[in-house]
């Protein structure tokens, strides 16, 4: 696959404890954008954060590095993305989903052996 050009990233703000059946929410975002074929995604695992309920979660306070904020982040063509945002809909109660238009430079998927 080779995607260059315009294209749409889709970040997805959790938290590292929400739960999908018992598994970390982040892990069936992920699951699910590769059973839908989409190009790759990354879960990058913040450091400090706050999100609606204004507490702050941070890895500096051991009694409070519990629950730190976790971003998905999901680059594809417009259409793909827009195509997945269903998948979303079932998953999250809480969190935080944005689009954005991106420019990609270069992408070449490895070959299937």
């Amino acid at each position: 696959m080779r995607l260059s050009g315009r294209a749409l990233r889709l970040t997805v703000y959790l938290g590292e404890d929400d739960l999908w059946q018992h598994r970390p929410l982040y892990h069936e975002v992920v699951r699910r954008a590769r059973q839908a074929g989409l190009a790759g995604a990354s879960v990058l695992r913040g450091i400090e954060g706050y999100g609606a309920s204004s507490l702050i979660h941070t890895s500096r306070l051991l009694s409070l590095s519990q629950d730190l904020p976790v971003a998905v982040v999901i680059i594809d063509e417009e259409q793909r993305i827009r195509d997945f945002l269903p998948h979303l809909d079932e998953l999250i109660d809480e969190g935080l989903v944005t689009l954005d238009e991106v420019e990609v430079i270069r992408y070449v998927g490895r070959r299937a052996p």
